[in-house]
């Protein structure tokens, strides 16, 4: 298992406690000449449990089953300066955006990235001005982020679902490039992101978020506690300074330069690890109500090529935990990175160019009531409409068929 590789780097969690409060003092102090904005609160996550979402997974242990209620109680917890926040930041707990239609969901809020598209279509993410994730709150007036002005490109994103994680981070990285020879229509390839596992120093294929940016859980943990709420840690132990202001960082939080994330006393493990025991043991949703006319869909799904990129299930490899090993996962989704023509958001992240975007999966799909990476489309017409690219085929498949294939196509859908 790999949560015992940060037990070298472990501060002592009064060492850390003494040293958060100390600069929750220092940002008051710099903080009261002039108002910071603030997020609004973490929306309530409405249903909890509802049609089975947001359980554990099905034969955990009694350490992870226990994990996972405290790894759930991280999850919630809503941050302030005195317990890591910022000081820029975009939201103040993992539950404000992962919410819907539990806790782990996901959600309506959306953050902006942005970079520069140069006229040959090379992007520059401007990591020098902290790029390419704005930060849109802060706790120290002075420090509060804007759109660099060279920036001519941006795009939103939606959070995307956890429902599921420790199958998908448990799924053998061959078996998602193997995805790459399944034979498909013309116009539609796919690829395996490449991406760095910093907690293994190797590089592995990419699974988690909008552009397969993240090969691991842990990984994609660390790096939302680090630039989503500023909370530096043992994954990501760099602080991000304001459009990449070092100096004034320096000069303004000298004391949040180090390692935030805090050891619980009681549990003996970082909030990192924690959340990474709580996504582990995340259920997938599942499946709603199948009728004989779904059924139908389903075909519909896998004639026009649907299935190509959204293939119904992988396996799980073997695995120390035995709710995780070689299981299968009906997630719809071959996780490679495509190129989305017109639907890609114009950011180059991890290994994906501008045009590409992960395959989402579709596991969860009737809980939602907005579409894409960033929301565009509010019904499932819409967002298949949408598609281009390598997609584009499809796109065209789904337009033309009859109303019968249609309205038998979409109560499949809305049984994912």
């Amino acid at each position: 298992m790999k949560f015992p590789i940060f037990a070298a780097l472990r501060p002592a969690a009064a060492l850390i406690a003494l040293s958060i409060a100390t600069a929750a003092g220092r940002l008051s102090a710099a903080s009261s000449t002039a108002p910071v904005a603030v997020p609004p609160p973490p929306p309530q996550s409405p249903n909890q449990n509802a049609q089975g979402f947001g359980a554990p997974v099905a034969g955990l242990n009694i350490t992870l089953s226990a994990d996972f209620v405290d790894g759930q109680d991280e999850f919630k917890i809503v941050r302030t300066p005195a317990t890591g926040l910022g000081p820029i930041y975009n939201n103040v707990s993992c539950e404000a955006c992962h919410n819907r239609p539990t806790v782990g969901g996901w959600g309506t809020i959306t953050t902006t990235r942005f970079g520069r598209t140069a006229s040959n279509g090379t992007f520059d993410p401007l990591t020098q001005q902290d790029g390419s994730l704005l930060h849109a709150y802060t706790t120290i007036a002075a420090l509060q982020e804007t759109l660099p002005p060279d920036a001519n490109t941006t795009a939103k994103r939606l959070t995307t679902p956890l429902y599921g994680a420790g199958l998908i981070d448990a799924i053998p990285d061959e078996t998602i490039e193997a995805n790459q020879t399944i034979p498909k229509p013309p116009g539609i390839s796919g690829r395996a992101a490449m991406v760095p596992d910093v907690t293994a120093g190797v590089d592995r294929v990419g699974r988690f978020g909008w552009k397969a940016q993240h090969a691991s859980i842990v990984v994609f943990v660390g790096d939302a506690f680090n630039s989503e709420m500023g909370i530096t840690n043992q994954v990501y132990p760099a602080p991000h300074a304001p459009d990449g202001n070092t100096t004034l960082f320096d000069e303004l939080a000298p004391d949040l330069t180090g390692i935030k994330d805090s050891v619980d006393p009681v549990t003996g493990l970082s909030g990192v690890q924690m959340l990474d025991r709580y996504l582990l043991g995340l259920a997938p949703p599942g499946r709603g109500r199948a009728t004989a006319h779904s059924a139908r869909g389903g075909q519909v799904f896998a004639t026009i090529g649907c299935a190509a990129c959204h293939i119904p299930s992988m396996q799980t490899g073997p695995s120390p935990i035995a709710a995780l090993s070689n299981q299968n996962v009906p997630l719809f989704s071959d996780l490679l990175i495509h190129d989305m023509g017109s639907l890609g958001d114009g950011i180059a992240q991890g290994d994906a160019g501008p045009r590409e975007m992960r395959t989402s999966p579709l596991w969860g799909l009737r809980t939602r009531t907005v579409f894409l990476h960033d929301g565009r489309a509010v019904t499932l017409n819409e967002a298949i409409l949408d598609h281009d690219g390598e997609a584009a085929g499809t796109r065209e498949s789904y337009s033309k068929l009859g109303g019968a294939d249609r309205e038998a196509l979409m109560e499949f859908l809305n049984t994912l």
